[in-house]
C-alpha cells in the first residue's frame, strides 16, 4: 500500500454505519461463540469466559489503535476492503487454530485458556476492530462537527456489538452449529470486502496484492476447517457431544460432553451401571425410605432413569435437562425410548425445580455439570433449601461432585448441605481416596441416613467424620460461590 496521504471522499452515511456496526457485531458474535469452541478443551467455567472477554477486549483496543494509525497513513478506501477480507478470513481461521492448539497446548488452567483464546480469536478481533477508526477517518469532513461524527459512529458501533451479543446468545446458537455460524460470519465479511474492492476500482486503484493475500488466507482458513477434524460428533447450544463405542462390550456406549465422560449406557441392558458414582447414586435411591417420586437435575444419557424404569417400573421420574438437543441425541443414538413413567422437562434445573410443589419428591439426584464443575447456582445454600422444600420429610438429596485431591469444593459443598439438612454423608471415589481427582457423592436428609456398605461400596469409601472433612470450609451462597476457583485450588 502507498504511504502517500490522500484526501478521500466520505462514504455514504448508510455504508459507514453498516461497516462500523457490522464489524463490531462480528467481533461480539465471535466472543460469544468462543466459549463453545473452547469448551471441548478447557471446559465451560468462569475462568474460560474471563480469558475470552479479556482477549477480545485486548483485540478491540489494539485494533482501534492500529486502525487509526493506518488510516492516517493510507487511504481508508484502500484499507477497508483488505481489513474486511482479512478479518473474515481470520474469523474462519479461529476454528482450525483452536482445534490444533487444543490438541497440543497441554494443560495449565488459565494459561491454557489464554493460549487458546489469544491464538484463536485475538487476530480476528484486532483486524475487525481496525475498521471503525478507518471509517471515522473517512467521514471527518468538517472540524465543526467532529464530535458529532465520532459520537454517532461510535454509538452505531456499540449498537452493532449489542445486536451481535443478543442475536448470537438468544437466537443464532439455537439455529445453527457453532462452526457454521463462524464460517458464515467470515464469508459475509469477505463478501463485503470484495464488494468494497470492486466499487473502489471505479474511482481509485486498490492494492491487488493485499487483496490476493487476504484471499489466500481465506482459502487456507476454509481448507483448515475442512481438513482438521472437529473434537466431537455434534455441537449443541450447550455441549460438544461425542458418542464412543465400547469395544469391550457389545452395545456399550459412552456419552462425552465437551471433554468429560458423562454417561455410560448399555443398549442391551438398562440395569448395567458402569460408572462408580452412578452405582452409588442408585444405592441412595434403593436405600431411601421411599422412592415413589424421583427428580433428576441433569439428564445426560438417562442411565439411572432407565435402570429405575427396568427395576421399579411404577416409580414416577422427572428429569430436568437444560439441553433439548442432547435429549434428542440420547433418543436417536443411545436408544432411549420415552415412556409415561419418565418425564423429561427441558430447562434450567433451578428454575424448573422452583415450579415443583412442596413435599412432592422422595429423592432428588443432582448430576448437572458445566465441564468439571457443578453450575454455581446449583451449589448454593439457597438452591439446597429449594431442594429441601421439594423433598418430603424423610426425602433424600444426593449429588455427584468432581474435585481434586485437596477437596476444597467437596468440603464447601458438604458445609453447604450441612447448613440446610440435619444429616450429611459423603462417599469418596477410589481415585479421591488414593489422593487424586475424581468423583464423590454427597448425600443429605433430615432423616437419619443408612447408606449401604460392604461389597456394594466397592470402589469407594464412606467418610466417617464428615465434620473433619468440612473443617473450616465456608458455606456457598448465591452471593459467594467460587466453584471453579475452589476446584482449581483443590487440584
Amino acid at each position: 500500500m502507498s504511504d502517500r496521504p490522500i484526501s478521500p471522499t466520505a462514504l455514504p452515511e448508510w455504508l459507514a454505519v453498516a461497516l462500523v456496526a457490522g464489524t463490531s457485531a462480528a467481533v461480539l458474535v465471535l466472543e460469544i461463540l468462543a466459549g463453545r469452541l473452547l469448551a471441548p478443551y478447557v471446559g465451560v467455567s468462569l475462568d474460560t469466559y474471563t480469558g475470552i472477554i479479556g482477549t477480545i477486549l485486548a483485540g478491540i483496543a489494539a485494533g482501534a489503535w492500529l486502525g487509526g494509525t493506518l488510516a492516517d497513513r493510507v487511504d481508508p478506501r484502500r484499507l477497508l476492503p483488505v481489513l474486511l477480507m482479512g478479518g473474515g478470513a481470520l474469523a474462519i481461521a479461529t476454528i482450525p487454530i483452536v482445534r490444533v492448539l487444543g490438541r497440543t497446548s497441554g494443560s495449565g488452567g488459565g494459561i491454557r485458556i489464554l493460549i487458546l483464546a489469544a491464538g484463536g480469536f485475538l487476530p480476528a478481533a484486532l483486524v475487525l476492530s481496525a475498521v471503525p477508526p478507518a471509517v471515522i477517518k473517512l467521514q471527518l469532513r468538517d472540524l465543526e462537527v467532529t464530535g458529532t461524527t465520532v459520537g454517532r459512529l461510535s454509538a452505531w458501533s456499540t449498537a452493532g456489538a449489542i445486536a451481535g451479543t443478543f442475536g448470537t446468545g438468544f437466537v443464532l446458537v439455537a439455529a445453527a452449529a457453532v462452526t457454521t455460524l463462524i464460517v458464515g460470519v467470515g464469508v459475509l465479511l469477505c463478501l463485503a470486502g470484495i464488494g468494497m474492492w470492486f466499487v473502489g476500482r471505479a474511482t481509485r486503484v486498490p492494492d491487488p496484492q493485499a487483496m490476493l493475500s487476504a484471499a489466500a488466507l481465506m482459502a487456507v482458513s476454509v481448507a483448515g476447517v475442512a481438513v482438521i477434524d472437529a473434537p466431537c460428533d455434534t455441537q449443541t447450544p450447550y455441549y460438544c457431544v461425542t458418542i464412543r463405542v465400547d469395544d469391550g462390550r457389545a452395545g456399550g456406549r459412552t456419552l462425552v460432553l465437551d471433554r468429560l465422560s458423562h454417561s455410560y449406557v448399555a443398549l442391551d441392558d438398562p440395569t448395567h451401571l458402569e460408572f462408580w458414582y452412578v452405582r452409588r447414586l442408585v444405592d441412595v435411591i434403593e436405600s431411601a425410605p421411599a422412592a415413589r417420586d424421583i427428580v433428576y437435575v441433569g439428564g445426560g444419557g438417562l442411565t439411572i432413569p432407565r435402570y429405575i424404569r427396568a427395576t421399579a417400573p411404577t416409580t414416577a421420574q422427572i428429569v430436568l435437562e437444560i439441553d433439548g438437543e442432547l435429549v434428542e441425541i440420547v433418543e436417536e443414538r443411545l436408544g432411549y425410548v420415552p415412556s409415561e413413567s419418565i418425564e423429561v422437562r427441558v430447562g434450567d434445573g433451578r428454575l424448573e425445580l422452583a415450579k415443583f410443589d412442596d413435599g412432592s419428591a422422595d429423592v432428588v439426584i443432582g448430576d448437572a455439570f458445566g465441564s468439571r464443575a457443578v453450575p454455581f447456582h446449583l451449589a448454593t445454600r439457597e438452591y439446597v433449601r429449594e431442594v429441601e422444600r421439594v423433598l418430603r420429610p424423610a426425602g433424600v438429596y444426593a449429588v455427584n461432585i468432581i474435585d481434586g485431591p485437596r477437596r476444597r469444593f467437596l468440603a464447601a459443598e458438604a458445609a453447604t448441605f450441612a447448613s440446610v439438612f440435619e444429616h450429611v454423608q459423603i462417599v469418596l471415589g477410589s481415585s479421591v481416596v488414593a489422593g487424586g481427582s475424581g468423583n464423590s457423592v454427597i448425600v443429605a436428609s433430615n432423616a437419619p441416613l443408612d447408606l449401604p456398605g460392604g461389597p456394594r461400596l466397592q470402589g469407594g469409601e464412606l467418610v466417617v467424620d464428615v465434620a473433619a472433612l468440612i473443617g473450616d470450609a465456608g458455606v456457598l451462597t448465591d452471593d459467594f460461590a467460587p466453584v471453579d476457583q475452589l476446584i482449581a485450588l483443590g487440584s
